[in-house]
């Protein structure tokens, strides 16, 4: 690199760095599924290596703020270029230098290249060419958070809480998120090799899938018992709430009256388009806070509260929650919880309570940056600490994904502790009510321990509303 060349980039990133403050305050709060994790860089030095001696650094000298760094910056730019053995990418160095930037922060702040950013407004729209499969990552490893129902992931058995090892044999230890999802995705009709290691299994096994056109319908209701309304949102995606409530009229159409009660399912749910877990919420809900965000230092407040219109009747409402409830999810379920419009049952949710904007940069890349903490309407943070359910009921063995807490470099929760909320660790469930003759078993309610205990809750819920109501007075002695 010339000499004008490296004065050219030194102004061009000190120009860049002057609005970032004014492009971020503008853009739209979002935040997205299941909890990307960026790996830290190593840093590898071979012994014995020859190294050309470098010449004598001058001195230091007295730091004037991010110039010194920039300039520093510039200069291993122009050495790399001009010296290193093989020819380098312009454009791939500086999108690792700013991945690199990035992965001092939390997981949830990341750098998207063009393709990246597109893969990621693809799933927010509902529809992609891929697998069906929502993503998390664990001490390097990239894991199956949860298979999407009909898809080619969920026909070929693969499990939440799958390793994933291996992509068309590229090995998966440290490779990001983005990265991962673009390799799964692709036109439909083309073969994907997953390497997967899980319990049980003594070694990995490949397993061969077909990418196929992954419309992901964000909600999915039915009847149970004729009665009771199962509504499970998987993701919160563009036009989720308006999914929901044209679903509920139309069971309500066909019940031919008014529900007993309703079961919400927020288990796996990684979350999505914030504004879509407040309208869910607000569907709900009459009056009172949603949430609240606070920017750095708590500065800021903003609250999103509930509106009495299209609110739905007040119904009994159980709303199922597990390790992989998480940020928008956690929104919806915290704050019907802490406005005791729903009893949550379950295991505790995963715990992300921060707040995402993209920010689209001019060639089409883009910045996912954390710039707010949530807050439900008690003033607690579930940040780290997840949302703990009113009643404890464990899920199947194998099927709990990994949490916030779990995640390097995750933002530590900042509320008190008298503020961090806690219901009971584990509350009573009165027996279930005696079968219906009338009534034909559920077969979905067998193989889930955590359904049929919310169905149940539905069937008897004055006498478990009074169970419930003796566990929390003896908790609280």
């Amino acid at each position: 690199m010339r000499k004008p060349d490296l004065h050219r980039l030194r102004a061009c990133l000190r120009a860049a760095l002057l609005p970032a403050a004014l492009v971020a305050g503008a853009a739209a709060l979002v935040a997205f599924s299941s909890p990307p994790s960026e790996p830290r860089p190593a840093l590898l030095a071979q012994a014995g290596a020859a190294v050309a001696a470098p010449a004598r650094p001058a001195p230091p000298k007295k730091s004037d703020g991010p110039w010194r760094k920039l300039d520093i910056f510039a200069k291993v730019l122009a050495y790399v270029e001009n010296n290193y053995v093989e020819d380098v990418d312009e454009s791939k160095l500086v999108y690792g230098a700013i991945r690199g930037m990035l992965s001092t922060l939390d997981p949830h702040t990341v750098f998207m290249d063009p393709r990246e950013y597109q893969s990621m407004r693809e799933d927010t729209s509902g529809e992609f060419g891929g697998l069906g499969i929502e993503l998390a990552q664990r001490d390097d490893e990239l894991l199956v958070l949860s298979p999407i129902d009909d898809t080619p992931a969920s026909r070929a058995g693969i499990r939440a809480g799958d390793v994933i090892k291996a992509i068309d044999s590229v090995p998966t230890r440290n490779m990001t998120l983005p990265d991962a999802a673009t390799r799964l995705k692709g036109p439909p009709g083309t073969l994907v090799k997953l390497t997967l290691f899980r319990a049980g299994f003594t070694a990995p096994r490949d397993f061969p899938l077909v990418r196929d056109r992954i419309r992901v319908m964000p909600v999915e209701t039915r009847l149970v018992e004729g009665r009771f309304v199962l509504a499970r949102i998987k993701s919160f995606q563009d036009k989720t709430d308006q999914v929901l409530r044209t679903q509920l009229q139309e069971l309500r159409t066909k019940a031919g009256s008014a529900f007993k009660g309703v079961v919400l399912d927020l288990r796996n749910n990684p979350g999505g388009l914030l504004d879509e877990g407040v309208r869910v919420a607000d569907r709900f809900l009459r009056k009172g806070n949603i949430v609240t965000t606070r920017g750095r230092g708590g500065r800021r407040p903003e609250t999103q509260d509930a509106v009495e219109r299209d609110t739905e009747p007040d119904y009994p409402m159980v709303v199922l929650v597990n390790g992989g409830t998480a940020s928008a999810s956690e929104i919806v379920a915290g704050a019907l919880q802490d406005q005791k419009r729903a009893v949550l049952l379950g295991t505790t949710s995963f715990g992300k309570g921060s707040v995402q904007t993209v920010i689209e940069l001019e060639d089409g890349s883009a910045l996912k940056l954390t710039i707010a903490r949530y807050y439900t309407p008690s003033g607690r943070s579930i940040q780290e600490s997840g949302i703990p359910p009113d009643v404890w009921v464990p899920a199947v063995a194998g099927e709990e994904p990994p949490r916030e807490s779990a995640l390097p470099g995750h933002i530590r929760n900042d509320a008190p502790a008298a503020a961090s909320h806690r219901m009971a660790d584990a509350s009573v469930i009165p027996p279930a009510p005696a079968p219906d003759p009338a009534v034909t078993p559920d077969p979905a309610l067998q193989g889930d321990p955590q359904l049929r205990a919310a169905v149940d809750a539905l069937r008897s819920w004055d006498a478990f509303r009074t169970a419930l109501a003796g566990a929390r007075s003896a908790s609280s002695r």
